[in-house]
Parts: structure tokens; C-alpha cells; sequence
């Protein structure tokens, strides 16, 4: 009886965003929604990979842009062009690319009867907006980086 009985292998979707930590979160909160709103709780999963690049030229960055701030006293009209001049230099900093390599693996795992919604978010979710850019990857069981796919899956939180 348990010949019969087997598990459709899962798939993995590799998206590679670089730096862009805002299209990160517009595609994590596409996926809770259709998490929510599909029912796909088990079924549809993610976790992000982060590998920090040049960590601490940021951080020697960050404080010289606080002190240029903190030094220059002008008129209160002048206040307000200095803290947007701050906030554009935060924001770029935070998206260079080489800040950061931010990487969301997404888990379909259907059952064997269920192969059709299965293909159709295979290829529903590369197709969408915030992923179109990231360079989607489909990984299929049996495939040649299936495997260390699956155990860097399994590793992340």
C-alpha cells in the first residue's frame, strides 16, 4: 500500500535582489498575501538569505554623515534641506548593492494530487512584479543544485 502513496517533491524558487532590500519586502509581503489569501500556509514558504558584504565601511560612513549634521548650525530654514540631504544619503547606503546580497528562497510543496496548482505558481511567481527582476531561478527535485538547495533551506530561520 505505501508504493502507492508518495509525496509530490517540492520545488524551490531562487531570487537573487542584490542589495534592494525594499523589493525584498514588497516580494515577501506579495507571498504572505497570497499566503492569507490562498490558503497556502504550508504549501507556500520563504526565507531570505543575507550575506552582509563590506559591513564596516558602512558603518564608519554612517557616523562622519551624523557629526557633518551636528556641526553645522544654520537658520531653522536651512534645517530641514540638511536632514533631507541626510535621509537621501542614508537611503542610498542602503541600497548599494554591495552592502549587501540578499537572496529569498521560496519553498511550493504540494501534494501529488495538487500538481496543477503546483505548476501554475511554478510559473505565476517569477512572472509578478517585484520578482521579474531578481532573476528567478526554478530549482526542480533531482536537480543538480536541488540539494544544497534544500539543506541552506533547511539551515535558515
Amino acid at each position: 500500500m505505501s508504493a502507492h502513496i508518495h509525496g509530490m517533491a517540492y520545488s524551490f524558487l531562487i531570487f537573487d535582489f542584490g542589495g534592494d532590500e525594499d523589493a525584498a519586502q514588497q516580494a515577501r509581503h506579495r507571498i504572505e498575501g497570497w499566503r492569507q489569501g490562498f490558503r497556502l500556509d504550508k504549501k507556500l514558504q520563504l526565507k531570505f538569505d543575507r550575506k552582509e558584504l563590506e559591513a564596516k565601511q558602512e558603518s564608519t560612513t554612517e557616523p562622519a554623515s551624523k557629526s557633518s549634521k551636528g556641526s553645522s548650525k544654520g537658520s531653522a530654514a536651512s534645517k530641514p534641506k540638511a536632514k533631507n540631504a541626510g535621509v537621501a544619503e542614508s537611503e542610498g547606503g542602503a541600497n548599494a548593492p554591495s552592502a549587501s546580497e540578499i537572496r529569498m528562497i521560496v519553498r511550493l510543496d504540494f501534494s501529488d494530487h495538487e500538481k496543477l496548482s503546483h505548476q501554475r505558481w511554478l510559473e505565476r511567481i517569477p512572472t509578478e512584479e517585484p520578482f521579474k527582476a531578481a532573476k528567478p531561478k526554478v530549482l526542480r527535485h533531482g536537480g543538480p543544485e536541488f540539494e544544497k538547495t534544500e539543506e541552506l533551506f533547511d539551515s535558515l530561520d
